[in-house]
C-alpha cells in the first residue's frame, strides 16, 4: 500500500479478509500506529505488528550512546505498538521484554 494514503489500508483490510485471512500484520510497526488503530476498529481478525529491525536498532543505539534509557523506550514501543490495538507483537526484543516483565536482569 501506499504509505501515504492511509485510506489504502481499509482497501486493503477488505481484500484480505475477503481472501480468508486470519491475521493481519502490520510492517513495520511503529510508523503504522495509526493503521493499526484503523485495522482494530474496522476488523475482527488478530492484528499482529511487527517491530521491525531499524526500529530495534535505534533504540538499541540511543541505549549504548546513553541517549536514552533503554529498557524504558523498549517497553514504551511495545505498549505503544499494543495500546493501537495489535494483538500480537513480533520483535528482536521479545526475550529482553519477557526478561524485563518478570523483574529480571
Amino acid at each position: 500500500m501506499n504509505p501515504a494514503n492511509y485510506r489504502e489500508a481499509l482497501i486493503e483490510l477488505h481484500a484480505n479478509e475477503s481472501e480468508g485471512a486470519d491475521i493481519l500484520l502490520v510492517k513495520p510497526g511503529l510508523p503504522y500506529l495509526d493503521v493499526i488503530r484503523l485495522l482494530r476498529d474496522n476488523s475482527p481478525l488478530p492484528i499482529a505488528a511487527y517491530q521491525v529491525s531499524g526500529e530495534y536498532s535505534m533504540i538499541k543505539a540511543g541505549g549504548v550512546l546513553k541517549m536514552i534509557d533503554e529498557e524504558k523506550v523498549m517497553l514504551e514501543s511495545l505498549m505503544c505498538l499494543r495500546r493501537a490495538g495489535a494483538d500480537i507483537i513480533l520483535t528482536c526484543f521479545a526475550l529482553q521484554a519477557a526478561r524485563s516483565l518478570c523483574g529480571e536482569k
